[in-house]
This record gives C-alpha cells, sequence and structure tokens, in this order.
C-alpha cells in the first residue's frame, strides 16, 4: 500500500486542522493505521493509532481529547483530525499503516508516507 498525507499547514494556537492519509494499491482496512509526528531535533512520537475494523482508537496523552484518527472506508482515506492545537504540535506528521497492529511502535509499521509539516505560530 502506498500512503500520501495532505493537509499541512500553518495555523494559529487554538486552530485546529485535519490531515488526510490516502492510500492506494491495497483497501486501507485491511490495515492497522496510525499518526506519529516528528519535531525538529527530537526523535518520532507517537500520537494515535486506529485498529483495522474502526472500532478501537489509542491516543498519546498529549493528543488525548484534542485530535481524533478515523477512516473513511469508501475514500480509503484515514484522517487526523487536531483541534486546540498548541506550538508544542508543530511536527512532521506521518501516517503508517500495516497488516498487524502495532500500536504506538514506530519500528514496526512497514508502510509510510511521506510526511506532512504542521506550525503552530501566530
Amino acid at each position: 500500500v502506498q500512503l500520501v498525507e495532505s493537509g499541512g499547514g500553518l495555523v494559529q494556537p487554538g486552530g485546529s486542522l485535519r490531515l488526510s492519509c490516502a492510500a492506494s494499491g491495497r483497501t486501507l482496512s485491511d490495515f492497522a493505521v496510525a499518526w506519529f509526528r516528528q519535531a525538529p531535533g527530537k526523535e518520532r512520537d507517537w500520537v494515535a493509532s486506529l485498529s483495522k475494523s474502526g472500532g478501537y482508537t489509542y491516543y498519546a496523552d498529549s493528543v488525548k481529547g484534542r485530535f481524533t484518527i478515523s477512516r473513511d472506508t469508501a475514500k480509503n482515506t484515514a484522517y487526523l483530525r487536531m483541534n486546540s492545537l498548541t506550538p508544542e504540535d508543530t511536527a512532521v506528521y506521518y501516517c503508517a499503516a500495516d497488516l498487524a497492529w502495532h500500536g504506538s511502535e514506530s519500528h514496526l509499521y512497514n508502510y509510510w508516507g511521506q510526511g506532512t509539516q504542521v506550525i503552530v505560530s501566530s
């Protein structure tokens, strides 16, 4: 499966963005999906995961209550809705997928997008 992220950009603190992860080559519902992010000079951090069934979602404590991971089967696309953004959310955001469930273990995901930049600044 090939993954392409979009939807990043510059947003003011307190604002919202919705990131998209469009899949091609395979049906995305065959995969568990996750979002990760990497801020400048920092390691890649896990943000959220979605089970294959779409029935289970998990979030890092830093984004819980503000971010929502979801999937549109008809569009073969996963999303990350981000609300109440702060400068600490500034990072390159990556979507990842795998046939197996890996939760927050980034090194176990076999499929990655190229990333989309999110900058939260006034």
